[in-house]
């Protein structure tokens, strides 16, 4: 625990249920924070995965107006390379660019909660890698396609058989919608199980910065389905 912590946690608003407004856009999150500070990489390795999301749509046609919080728009937008760690080995038994991409930053994050000692990121990026392969292996397999060339960095997390209830309720989903909130959803828990409230620990400012990550995700798809 440090006193930085303990300021910052205090000072921040709380967080309504999954789908509710966020009170803080992840920059003005990652601003309130010293950039010298250990949690500072932490946070980031995990806002950066909805810069990639942000990335991924961008790429695919989506319309959307980029709000990243590490990367820069120009590299949301395709205008400027990614960083170099995301474009290193770790992606290069995939054959998909964008799943190289995805690989060489879960392999980022692994390497970076190691390094910092992060039980939260360490087991979020198990956890992610897990969720995405799952998904990944039950659409390979209904479009009868090989699913180990969709597999991303499958040495870190567990084999899609462990999520395996939870794919069969995505796929029974009402429409593609009703189905993200329910990998979401299962996301939000995972964080309340992990989150070390109230310990102002490192690992609890990892925990609120991945749930204002799915609250801004939310917020971000309704716009852009016109929902509100």
């Amino acid at each position: 625990m440090s006193l930085e912590n303990v300021y910052v946690l205090s000072s921040l608003p709380s967080l309504g249920e999954l789908g509710s407004r966020p009170p803080m856009t992840p920059r003005q999150f990652t601003e309130a924070l010293d950039p010298d500070g250990s949690v500072w990489p932490i946070v980031q390795a995990v806002f950066l995965g909805d810069d990639l999301m942000q990335h991924q749509s961008v790429l695919a046609g989506v319309k959307i107006q980029p709000a990243p919080a590490v990367l820069t728009p120009e590299q949301v937008r395709g205008d400027s390379p990614l960083p170099e760690y995301l474009s290193g080995q770790a992606g290069a038994t995939v054959k998909n660019p964008a799943d190289a991409v995805w690989a060489a930053y879960f392999h980022h994050t692994a390497d970076l909660a190691a390094g910092a000692g992060s039980k939260f990121l360490a087991c979020w990026t198990t956890m992610e890698v897990a969720l995405r392969n799952a998904i990944a292996d039950a659409r390979a397999k209904t479009l009868q396609l090989d699913p180990a060339d969709f597999i991303v960095a499958g040495e870190l997390g567990d084999g899609p058989e462990s999520l395996a209830g939870l794919v069969r309720q995505w796929a029974g989903a009402a429409d593609a919608l009703a189905g993200q909130m329910m990998l979401d959803e299962f996301r939000w828990d995972w964080i309340d199980a992990n989150e070390q409230y109230f310990t102002f620990a490192d690992d609890e400012l990892a925990a609120f910065a991945a749930k204002l990550m799915l609250l801004t995700r939310w917020d971000r798809m309704s716009k852009e389905m016109h929902l509100e």
